[in-house]
């Protein structure tokens, strides 16, 4: 028996003859990324239970498999998920339960295959909203998003970077399950619920919070088997609101007017770029009308609740349009293509197949990193900058400032999008993908989450806090059995 056999035979005992493959066609998709080299994977395997997570990483640390776990459909995009050599993916799409939704407590207890359109779903028939990344893939899964700390569009509920996750159970590389923050006890969920506990409060058991260590360590440390998300009020009335503007200056200003008194709900910035790609997510146009647009566009949302809704809405209105006059801008309800109306319906649903950014040209790169929102022209002069050197388009280059942290800090992000039948254009796209990541790091931008290359490029920085890493590293996952090669564990433990 070959070894590859072998090694889906022990698989299958695990999970059942129907939840285990070998078969290319369905791996094909796992096997590569863009800028991240991958390999095909050897299997596919798709527990039903923590236990069989368990019972998994027990085998791989006696074989020496890598397990890689995933549970969103489509697509690989940043390149967590892809093996590095050979792997077997650990597929948790199927473990979809929406275990409990809970109105009171605005919470909700989902496992790793849900998805953002089926919670949005399942939220907004008893009245909530869920916080969401801007037009999400229609396979992304909700605790895949929170894990690798995608930010949402409304910065003043996002008060730590681990939101919208709450409580969690683990199981780490050593086999072992754990539960976090109040979920942990004393009592099962289920106890729990009847005494009133609703699994809100993500600190703990005690001192220790190791859900901040799984969380953005793209499954190198163990696996989420299922989480507590925090949901909103879902408004009575709600309002988008453009402003634009030439100078990002002017609109930086309005926003931390706005952002320093919570007044909005959603809050984002897109140049001309990015904002035609996002417009024309919601029709069946794949036209980059950019021209159209102004250089800079700030997108807000206000809302009444429950109790006085027109009420409230009115006194944001006026106090923003204030806030606006001062800083020397203008808040209106409609920008070319596109109304308030048709932004809201935008912003509230995950983008339509084929992903927004696919439709300009197919193939798109993306450079992401923290900084704040004074910061950005100067990493904007950077990236344009670069651009040049490539004689790559610079008014093609797509720009989505994300606000989060109550807009302590901003998310920022540049699109280059490319042609991939098109190898002179690839090429072009990933060098200035490759040489704009460094000069930006130059610069201060702080890459946060380090996919593919810019692994090397964030830890290179930190070698203390490598040090650190590769030691809890060695805690957790003793016999590195997940997701190897990535981060900055290059090596196997």
């Amino acid at each position: 028996m070959s070894e590859t056999n072998k090694t889906l035979e022990n698989l299958t005992k695990i999970v059942g003859e129907d939840r285990a493959s070998t078969d290319k066609e369905m791996l094909q998709p796992f096997g590569h990324a863009p800028l991240v080299s991958g390999a095909q994977p050897q299997a596919l395997v798709r527990p039903g239970s923590t236990d069989d997570v368990k019972d998994l990483i027990k085998l791989a640390r006696q074989e020496g498999l890598n397990l890689v776990f995933s549970s969103s459909a489509g697509s690989r995009f940043r390149g967590d998920s892809v093996p590095t050599g050979e792997g077997i993916i650990v597929d948790m799409s199927g473990m979809d339960r929406l275990v409990r939704m809970d109105r009171r407590n605005k919470v909700a207890l989902i496992e790793p295959g849900v998805t953002f359109l089926r919670l949005m779903e399942e939220a907004e028939r008893v009245g909530l909203k869920v916080d969401m990344p801007l037009l999400p893939p229609m396979g992304k899964s909700v605790i895949a998003s929170y894990l690798e700390r995608e930010p949402i569009q409304i910065p003043k509920y996002h008060w730590d970077m681990t939101d919208p996750m709450l409580c969690t159970e683990l199981v780490f590389g050593t086999g072992e399950m754990f539960r976090t923050g109040s979920a942990a006890g004393p009592g099962t969920l289920e106890q729990q619920w009847a005494a009133g506990a609703a699994q809100c409060n993500p600190l703990g058991p005690g001192q220790c919070d190791l859900m901040r260590i799984v969380q953005g360590s793209q499954g190198t440390m163990g696996a989420v088997m299922w989480a507590s998300v925090k949901l909103e009020v879902k408004p009575t009335i709600h309002r988008i609101y453009f402003v634009t503007d030439h100078k990002l200056s002017r609109i930086v200003d309005f926003s931390y007017r706005v952002l320093r008194r919570k007044l909005c709900d959603e809050f984002l910035i897109l140049n001309a770029s990015s904002l035609a790609t996002v417009i024309a997510s919601a029709s069946a146009s794949s036209a980059l009308p950019a021209e159209q647009q102004a250089p800079y566009t700030l997108i807000y949302g206000i809302s009444g609740y429950e109790y006085l809704p027109e009420e409230r809405v009115d006194y944001l209105e006026k106090d923003l349009a204030d806030i606006a006059q001062a800083a020397g801008v203008e808040a209106v309800r409609e920008v070319p293509g596109c109304s308030a109306n048709k932004m809201e319906a935008i912003l509230a649903a995950p983008s339509t197949d084929p992903y927004y950014k696919l439709r300009p040209k197919g193939g798109f790169l993306d450079i992401f990193f923290l900084t704040t929102l004074d910061k950005a022209q100067s990493f904007i002069d950077v990236m344009e900058g670069e651009a040049d050197k490539k004689n790559y388009p610079k008014e093609e280059i797509g720009l989505y400032l994300q606000p989060i942290q109550h807009g302590r800090t901003v998310h920022m992000e540049f699109t280059l999008y490319y042609d991939p039948e098109d190898k002179e254009e690839t090429a072009r796209a990933k060098k200035l993908f490759e040489d704009a990541s460094k000069a930006l790091s130059d610069q201060g931008a702080f890459f946060s989450r380090p996919y593919g290359p810019w692994a090397d490029i964030a830890y290179e920085r930190c070698p203390d806090t490598v040090q650190v890493l590769r030691k809890v590293k060695d805690m957790l996952d003793p016999d590195g059995v997940l997701n190897q090669g990535k981060l900055c564990f290059k090596e196997v433990a």
